[in-house]
């Protein structure tokens, strides 16, 4: 089993930024891939990025503008996000798998094994 535990979300001006953090405990070897999707009210949930060995995908809404890390040593995955929009409000989950997604694969949300519990990203106008 793995643990995830995001951190960092919170009510941000449009423009600002904000750096969400996903630790990993347990049987962290199960997780070769980490993920983030969201999901905003009355919208499904929708994948926003992966990083997967040493690559990073993005969605092209957030292309640019967000950027994933993963500092092993901690087991910890960061997502930062720099100008941020309103319709960026959202739920933030980091999600793990024990595979190393692929380009066709990292958005695929059911094949991620593991879930953190969310964290709330507003961004105001």
């Amino acid at each position: 089993q793995v643990q995830l535990v995001e951190s960092g979300g919170g009510l941000v001006q449009a423009g600002g930024s904000l750096r969400l953090s996903c630790a990993a405990s347990g049987r962290t070897s199960s997780a070769y891939s980490m993920g983030w999707f969201r999901q905003a009210p009355g919208k499904e949930r929708e994948a926003v990025g992966a990083i997967a060995w040493t690559y990073t995908y993005y969605a092209d809404s957030v292309k640019g503008r967000f950027t994933i890390s993963k500092d092993n040593a901690k087991m910890t995955a960061y997502l930062q996000m720099n100008s941020l929009k309103p319709e960026d409000t959202a739920v933030y989950y980091c999600a793990a798998r024990g595979d190393i997604a692929s380009g066709s694969t990292w958005r695929n949300s059911n094949e991620y094994d593991y879930w953190g519990q969310g964290t709330q990203v507003t961004v105001s106008s």
